[in-house]
């Protein structure tokens, strides 16, 4: 066996930290947890001076979070909404819609919740569900499904063209990470709100549910807002890959206002508070 037989034939060796997300290997690692939070904290200072310029220059901003079901889609969320401005940084997730929202035009209900001038929103699930559970689990007909595929990329190219910018992230987790999270899930009593019967059912349609998204893809993968896979079976990484990745889409300066010096306080002159005894105090049990 020559040298370079032998080098192909290392390579070809099983790796135990080899995993499969969505449709691409990937080697699977941690990050420190010193490190993390260090990074962590830098991107959410980034993310403050995000929102100044949003702000300022009025911008409007649409983020799409799909993937599977405990792919970490509501942990980014999180980590970006933490330092943020409410009434300038807002989650939209939506829940199961009206009988009068079922009768309307598919997109209306989530048009309503798109940003002004000046604000960003994160839609923790989208209209894209109509391409993925309510499809797989038959809640729309086939003749809405494939109406969505071909109006969708119109619907997005039409906000865009209206000066909406649209980032779409599709977090990719293994069939083995997602298994491992839910049963952490229900082992869980702070999270068991998370383990929808929905969720249960996804497990055993996994192979539906991924030629759903190949095709949601093959027809919404467009140039004007195209989607980024985030891979996501390593929590910390894909949080922090995720929020550095949307940082860089929106360029933008440091406007954040330098604090000014506080005055001090005034006197409190003739002013005298009322018995504490008059107001009612919560129980102090630490």
């Amino acid at each position: 066996m020559t040298q370079k037989q032998k080098n192909n034939k290392v390579r070809e060796l099983p790796d135990p930290l080899l995993r499969t997300t969505g449709d691409v290997k990937v080697k699977k690692h941690k990050i420190d947890q010193a490190v993390y939070e260090k990074e962590l904290a830098r991107l959410q200072v980034e993310l403050v001076k995000l929102q100044e310029w949003v702000k300022h220059e009025r911008l409007r901003v649409v983020v799409i979070f799909e993937g599977r079901d405990a792919a970490g889609k509501g942990g980014v969320i999180k980590r970006i909404t933490e330092s943020l401005n409410p009434r300038i940084c807002r989650v939209v997730a939506l829940g199961t819609p009206t009988e009068r929202e079922k009768s309307s035009w598919y997109f209306q209900r989530y048009v309503a919740h798109l940003p002004a001038a000046g604000e960003i929103v994160l839609m923790d699930r989208s209209w894209y569900n109509r391409a993925g559970v309510e499809h797989v689990m038959g809640f729309c007909t086939q003749t809405q499904y494939h109406e969505f595929l071909r109006s969708c990329p119109e619907f997005e190219r039409l906000l865009v063209r209206s000066g909406i910018q649209l980032i779409k992230y599709w977090f990719s987790v293994s069939d083995d990470e997602q298994e491992k999270r839910f049963q952490k899930r229900m082992k869980d009593p702070t999270r068991s709100w998370k383990l929808s019967p929905m969720d249960v059912e996804s497990r055993s349609r996994w192979i539906e549910y991924s030629k759903a998204k190949d095709t949601m893809f093959a027809h919404t993968d467009i140039k004007q807002a195209p989607w980024y896979v985030v891979k996501a079976d390593v929590k910390k990484c894909a949080r922090l890959n995720c929020i550095s990745h949307f940082l860089s889409m929106i360029p933008y300066k440091d406007l954040t206002p330098t604090p000014e010096a506080l005055p001090p306080r005034p006197a409190a002159g003739a002013y005298i508070r009322p018995p504490l005894e008059d107001q009612t105090f919560i129980p102090e049990l630490w």
